[in-house]
C-alpha cells in the first residue's frame, strides 16, 4: 500500500530529462544569423497552444490528446525541468489563457477555468465551468483562446465543414465574453478556421489567422491574416476566400467586395495558426513589434508548403512583407519532421514554439551581436 501511495504522489509531476533524440532535427532547422534553437520541454504529446503564467510557468493545450500541461524551469537554467498534467480526458482543449492566477481552457463546447493554479500545480483544483453554450461539432471545433486588452476572453467558433453554409449563426465567428462567462458577443462572421490571434502593440488592433478551404487546387485559396475593426464584419466564408476568390459553389449571388478582405495573404494551404507580435528587446531591433506566425503546413497540396515560422513585417500598423524566420521542418524529400503550432514570448525575450507532431516546445534565443 505504501508503494502505491508513493506512486500516486508522483504522478501529477514528472521531471523532464533532456535527451539527444531531437539533435538531428535541430541541426536541420535554419534560422537567421545569431539565433539558436533548442528543446525547452518535451514529452508533451500533441502540444499546441501556449500561455504564460507567473514565475515563467508555461501552460500547454492539446487537441486529440485531451490533456492540459504545465511546464516549469524551476532551477532557472533555461530548460523546463518539471512537467505537470493539470487535466485529462477533455474535449480537444486547444486554447489556454492565463490571468490573475487563473488558467482558462477552451474545449470544443465550453470554456473552463482552474483557480489559483500556480499554487497547486501538483494537485490541480477542480475545473469551474465559465461558459458551455458552444456547439459540440468537432470539425474545426478546436479553439484558440486569449485575454484581450479589455480583459475579456476572445475565441472563435470554426465552420463545421470544409465548405458549407453553416446552419447556425454561431459557426465561423469571432466572439468574446467576460471572464465570468457573462456578456457574450459575436464580433465577426465569415471566418472558416482561426487558431491564432494577437493585438498589435503599436495600434492595439486585433489580427487573426484564417485557414482557407480545401480542394480548389494547389494554389487556391490564399490563407489569411485578417484585422478585426468593427462588430458585425464579415470576412467572406463561405462565399469568398482570400479576398478575391469566389467560391464555385456558394458565390452565385455574392461579390468579394461585399466582405472584409485579408490584410495579408499567405500561400495556400500553409495553415497559419498561432501568432505573436514580438514586444521584447532580446532580439535585434528589426524584430521589435513584428509578427511571428507558426505555419503548421499543408496536407491538401501535391507539393507541401508551410512547416515554418514566418515573419510578417509591419510598418505603421500594417503588414508590408513576409519572410522565413525558421524552416527545416519539411525535409528536401518532403518528409514532415515537425509541425509548429504556436509561439510565445518569454519574459527574457526568448521565443517558445510548440510542435504537435513531436510533442515538444522549442526555445529560440539571440546570441549574436546587437551592434
Amino acid at each position: 500500500m505504501l508503494i502505491i501511495k508513493v506512486i500516486l504522489f508522483l504522478l501529477p509531476c514528472f521531471a523532464l530529462a533532456q535527451d539527444n533524440s531531437h539533435k538531428d532535427l535541430l541541426s536541420q532547422l535554419k534560422l537567421p544569423p545569431g539565433f539558436t534553437i533548442s528543446i525547452f520541454a518535451e514529452n508533451l504529446p500533441n502540444a499546441r497552444s501556449l500561455a504564460l503564467g507567473n514565475n515563467g510557468i508555461v501552460f500547454v493545450g492539446s487537441g486529440k490528446e485531451g490533456v492540459v500541461y504545465a511546464v516549469q524551469d524551476s532551477n532557472n537554467d533555461g530548460l523546463a525541468d518539471k512537467r505537470y498534467v493539470l487535466a485529462s480526458q477533455l474535449y480537444m482543449p486547444n486554447g489556454v489563457a492565463y490571468k490573475d492566477d487563473t488558467l482558462y481552457v477552451a474545449e470544443v463546447n465550453r470554456i473552463i477555468r482552474f483557480d489559483h493554479i500556480t499554487q497547486q500545480l501538483a494537485y490541480p483544483p477542480k475545473a469551474v465551468v465559465v461558459y458551455d453554450q458552444f456547439p459540440s461539432e468537432q470539425h474545426h471545433g478546436w479553439k484558440y483562446l486569449r485575454i484581450g486588452p479589455d480583459n475579456k476572453l476572445y475565441t472563435s467558433v470554426g465552420a463545421p465543414c470544409n465548405i458549407c453554409e453553416p446552419d447556425k449563426p454561431i459557426f465561423s465567428s469571432l466572439v468574446r465574453l467576460n471572464t465570468n462567462g457573462s456578456g457574450f458577443e459575436q464580433l465577426a462572421r465569415g471566418i472558416r478556421s482561426s487558431v491564432g490571434f494577437d493585438w498589435n502593440p503599436e495600434t492595439s488592433a486585433l489580427f487573426f489567422t484564417d485557414n482557407g478551404r480545401d480542394y480548389l487546387g494547389d494554389d487556391l485559396p490564399a490563407d489569411e491574416l485578417n484585422q478585426w475593426t468593427t462588430s458585425g464584419e464579415h470576412f467572406g466564408f463561405p462565399y469568398c476566400h482570400g479576398g478575391d476568390t469566389p467560391d464555385p459553389d456558394y458565390s452565385s449571388d455574392k461579390k468579394c467586395r461585399q466582405f472584409t478582405a485579408p490584410v495579408w495573404k499567405f500561400k495556400a494551404h500553409s495553415a497559419p495558426l498561432g501568432l505573436r507580435f514580438y514586444r521584447g528587446k532580446h532580439f535585434p531591433a528589426e524584430f521589435h513589434q513584428q509578427l511571428f506566425v507558426a505555419q503548421h503546413g499543408s496536407w491538401n497540396r501535391s507539393e507541401p508548403q508551410g512547416y515554418r515560422i514566418a515573419l510578417v513585417k509591419f510598418n505603421q500598423g500594417k503588414p508590408i512583407s513576409e519572410q522565413t524566420f525558421i524552416d527545416g521542418w519539411l525535409s528536401k524529400s518532403n518528409e514532415v519532421l515537425g509541425r509548429p503550432v504556436d509561439v510565445l514570448e518569454m519574459p527574457n525575450g526568448s521565443l517558445l514554439i510548440s510542435d504537435d507532431k513531436l510533442g515538444v516546445i522549442y526555445k529560440v534565443e539571440y546570441k549574436g551581436n546587437h551592434g
